[in-house]
Formats: C-alpha cells, sequence, structure tokens
C-alpha cells in the first residue's frame, strides 16, 4: 500500500555503472587524440599499455601490496606526472602518463574497477 514511498525509478542512460563506463570511453578517447597529437610512438604505446595491470602481481605477495593496483588505476598520479612533465617539456614523459590514462580508460570502459 505504500507504493509512493517508493525510491523513484532512475533512467537506464544515468545509471552509476553506465555513467562510469562513458566516463572511461571519453577518457581512452581523448587520452589517444592526446597521444597522437603528442606525436610519440605508437609502439611505445603498445609496449607501455597494459604496464598498470603488472601492479597486479602484488596480490602474489599479499593484499597489502596488492593494493598498490588501485595507486595505479586512479586518475591523479599520471595527471600530476602529464602536468608537470608537460610543463617541463619532456613529450616522452607526456606520452607515457597519457598512455596511463588510457589504460585506466579503458579499465572503466570495460567495467573494471578498483579491487
Amino acid at each position: 500500500m505504500r507504493d509512493n514511498c517508493r525510491e523513484p525509478t532512475v533512467p537506464r542512460i544515468l545509471r552509476a555503472a553506465l555513467l562510469l563506463r562513458a566516463e572511461g570511453a571519453s577518457l581512452l578517447a581523448m587520452s589517444v587524440l592526446l597521444y597522437w597529437i603528442n606525436g610519440t610512438s605508437w609502439i611505445l604505446f603498445a609496449l607501455l599499455f597494459l604496464a598498470p595491470d603488472l601492479s597486479l602481481l602484488g596480490y602474489v605477495v599479499g593484499p597489502r601490496v596488492g593494493a598498490a593496483y588501485n595507486a595505479f588505476h586512479t586518475y591523479p598520479r599520471p595527471a600530476i606526472l602529464a602536468a608537470i612533465k608537460l610543463l617541463g617539456g619532456s613529450t616522452l614523459a607526456v606520452g607515457a602518463a597519457l598512455i596511463w590514462l588510457a589504460h585506466i580508460g579503458m579499465d572503466r570502459t570495460l567495467g573494471f574497477g578498483l579491487r
């Protein structure tokens, strides 16, 4: 009888999981575009794209070390690296930061979150 007390239905397009995937796709696309504009080697991109996932090996040691995975899969570190190196004029380091951001974007697009 208390139907009017139910939570309102959220439209599918506004659900958090879908918004996080859209955010990830945006980050991936923007990072790849900026990488292309930066003019860094695509071979380097291919070599480093999955590098942040090496942090998963920390879980072999234990959960405390494995928690480093989260540090390598959040935006602040690569964003700070990109900003500092952009101001310093290091195209290679900016490229590495963009690869890192693209990786995080790909993970979010596929629905992978923090551990």
